[in-house]
């Protein structure tokens, strides 16, 4: 079995099967996980028709996420076997007339929630990776359509939204916000970035003394690690540090083991085990970003660093040969802990 090494580097036959499970995924509509509000009889209708850009790898969001997956993988390693399927899959489902269906489904009074906001600023990634490569620019301005409705939507849930979501889940705000902050930045978008720079301190710069119990069965996301990987982003490194020490004021004591620590995952296959690999994977990023963010000699960079390399370690070992549960969307938080994004 081909893994992601202890030292996660990202080789060329790695990243083919991540590539080539992705436009697999994508190109899969079934199952499919779909979740909107039925008004009347006519709303029954397949998935694709609503969502013709984004039907594919179970879920909406994990259709959105994997297209960008494929897009980072074409843009490091233009010469895989699968290559060329993948760029024939992007022709065929990142088109205008595509783009303009899933924007009218956003222009509903459902688009204002539906998705927010995970698959929101992994739509906002994505834009951002196609514009900054200049081969993904024909899909840009393509899926301009839909990005142009999900960036008006995002403005309004900033200006109008009064507390964060701290969960381990899709709704976590935290997270969602260093995705479309990053996005923003890359593209010079400076509305868009003083949004989330904005909204970021004020859901989450007095935060002292984190109280939280971590993780639930199904998180795939650090509420405490995922607003400490965006306040890093918003914050000089001084800053940050006396930030995040008043955050985590204790954090080498027993009470964190299970925070520095990977969890155990019994059921990599089960759809709520594969959301623990996530989490490895995740908290893993989060680590290293912390662990460059703090000043040189920090009391708890080395803690950070090591953390950091446990959690890749343990997140790898499961993100292929598990079933589809797994694989629709975990080569995606592989790719993104090893090779980042944007560049």
């Amino acid at each position: 079995m081909v893994e992601l090494d202890d030292t996660l580097d990202l080789d060329p036959a790695t990243a083919e099967r991540l590539l080539a499970t992705a436009v697999a995924n994508l190109r899969r509509e079934y199952p499919v996980h779909w979740t909107h509000v039925v008004a009347s009889p006519e709303d029954l209708v397949p998935h694709r028709s609503l969502h013709p850009v984004f039907s594919g790898s179970y879920d909406w969001h994990s259709c959105v996420h994997q297209t960008w997956l494929v897009v980072r993988l074409l843009r490091l390693f233009p010469d895989l076997p699968s290559a060329p399927p993948a760029r024939d899959t992007l022709d065929e489902r990142v088109t205008a007339e595509a783009a303009a269906v899933e924007a009218a489904y956003f222009e509903r009074a459902q688009g204002a929630h539906w998705e927010r906001p995970y698959g929101w600023a992994w739509l906002l990634l994505l834009d951002a990776e196609l514009r900054s490569w200049a081969p993904g620019e024909r899909w840009a301005r393509a899926l301009w359509p839909l990005v142009a409705v999900i960036r008006r939507r995002w403005l309004r849930w900033l200006a109008a939204a009064r507390r964060p979501v701290r969960a381990g889940t899709h709704a976590n705000t935290a997270f969602a916000l260093a995705l479309g902050l990053d996005a923003a930045r890359a593209v010079g978008d400076q509305e868009v970035a003083s949004a989330c720079t904005v909204a970021a301190h004020r859901f989450f710069l007095l935060d002292t003394d984190y109280g939280g119990l971590e993780p639930d069965a199904a998180d795939f996301l650090s509420p405490a690690l995922t607003e400490a990987d965006l306040l890093r982003r918003v914050l000089p490194p001084t800053a940050f540090a006396h930030w995040f020490d008043a955050f985590l004021p204790d954090l080498t004591l027993p009470r964190w083991t299970a925070l520095r620590t990977p969890v155990e995952v019994d059921a990599p296959d089960d759809p709520h085990g594969s959301h623990l690999v996530g989490l490895a994977l995740s908290r893993a990023w989060c680590w290293s970003g912390v662990a460059a963010a703090l000043p040189p000699g920090h009391r708890h960079a080395v803690l950070a660093d090591a953390a950091h390399l446990a959690h890749s370690v343990a997140g790898a070992r499961h993100v292929f040969g598990h079933g589809y549960a797994a694989e629709h969307w975990l080569g995606t938080f592989a790719a993104y802990l090893v090779v980042g994004a944007l560049s």
